[in-house]
């Protein structure tokens, strides 16, 4: 796979200068860049290193000295990271999924496969399902029965679309994860230890011991176009109405999206991140790694919440959050603060004890 820097400026939008027919075939770190690879310098800290290495081209910011820094061409972007979403993509060499429909898939004869549509070894795909136009579905992957999937979708190995689930354009799953799990509901025949508990606030609990029986889950899961899995995320199918994901969703590995959750445009799930049936959560939250929500929640619209955020109550819009329980992000620093100086506290307030207990006994 290889472009020339001219070609290459052109796809993405962005400035090229110096030898525009220079070619390239992959990118890497400046300081050990080969001569047929761009150099990715997109701070004045990486650029610095560009000369351990032997690229003779740099993804640079916009008014960079290339050629102070002994390259042959450069590519200038306002914003090189963003410029770098692309470039990754023209790059990216992909799995080596192979074409057309495996001999080892099982393929339901009523399920409608869409025009040039991939499945790897060992997938299955159920009665009724409809898989769109150029979509590819890797090895192992199981698409249940009347799954709806848009075209060029990705479904990396191992995927799983359990029954009825509808998904837009171009999804992307990564291997492991699964749509259309049964949601965690469980009930007991009389109020439970934690329902009472949540009561009270603690002030009661289990008194005896109960059965759980199993609430099945009736809806499915409806998720928009543009929406993104990591490994092994999860999301559980509604209890009677569909858990809805919206468009342009980013969810990193190991997320997990309870039964009936409502998911703004826009919003991104980092790793390890859990969000409790039945909240809602606006456009354009961001959920930070291993951050949770609480059940029955309502997260309004450009929220963020820092790592390991845990949010027990409604957030409004545009706050940013971090601790546990969850507080303004500027509160939660200060109260930070304040735990780091109790050390000293403590120490000042044993020496006036000592000093009020020498006054005490001279008197």
């Amino acid at each position: 796979m290889h472009y020339t820097v001219g070609q290459i400026a052109e796809a993405l939008g962005v400035t090229a200068e110096g030898d525009q027919t220079l070619e390239v075939s992959g990118v890497s770190e400046p300081q050990t860049a080969s001569a047929s690879q761009i150099a990715l310098a997109m701070k004045p800290e990486f650029a610095s290193r560009i000369g351990e290495g032997q690229a003779r081209v740099a993804m640079l910011w916009n008014g960079a000295d290339w050629r102070g820094m002994g390259l042959s061409a450069a590519l200038m972007a306002p914003r090189p990271r963003f410029a770098l979403s692309g470039l990754s993509a023209m790059m990216d060499l992909g799995q080596g999924y192979g074409g057309g429909i495996h001999p080892s898939a099982f393929v339901d004869e009523t399920a409608e496969i869409g025009e040039g549509v991939s499945i790897g070894p060992m997938s299955v795909v159920m009665a009724g399902a409809r898989i769109g136009a150029g979509s590819v579905v890797g090895p192992q992957c199981f698409v249940g029965q009347d799954v709806v999937l848009g075209a060029e979708a990705l479904l990396h190995a191992g995927v799983k679309l359990m029954a009825r689930v509808r998904i837009g354009a171009r999804f992307v799953a990564h291997p492991g994860a699964v749509v259309g799990g049964d949601g965690f509901s469980f009930v007991t025949p009389e109020p439970s230890g934690v329902e009472k508990a949540r009561a009270s606030l603690g002030e009661e609990g289990n008194e005896t011991a109960q059965p759980w029986a199993r609430i099945a889950s009736l809806g499915a899961v409806s998720v928009g176009d543009d929406v993104e899995m990591g490994c092994n995320a999860c999301i559980d199918r509604g209890t009677v109405r569909d858990t809805q994901v919206g468009n342009g969703v980013k969810m990193d590995n190991l997320v997990q999206i309870g039964h009936n959750v409502v998911i703004g445009d826009d919003t991104m799930v980092c790793a390890g991140g859990a969000i409790a049936g039945s909240s809602v959560l606006g456009r354009n939250v961001v959920v930070g790694g291993c951050a949770g929500i609480s059940d029955n929640l309502k997260i309004g619209d450009r929220v963020i919440l820092g790592g390991g955020t845990m949010v027990l109550s409604n957030v409004p819009e545009g706050r940013v959050m971090l601790g546990y329980p969850a507080m303004k992000m500027d509160s939660h620093v200060e109260s930070y603060k304040g735990l780091r100086r109790l050390p000293r506290l403590f120490r000042d307030v044993a020496d006036l004890k000592k000093a009020v207990s020498k006054l005490t006994s001279n008197d």
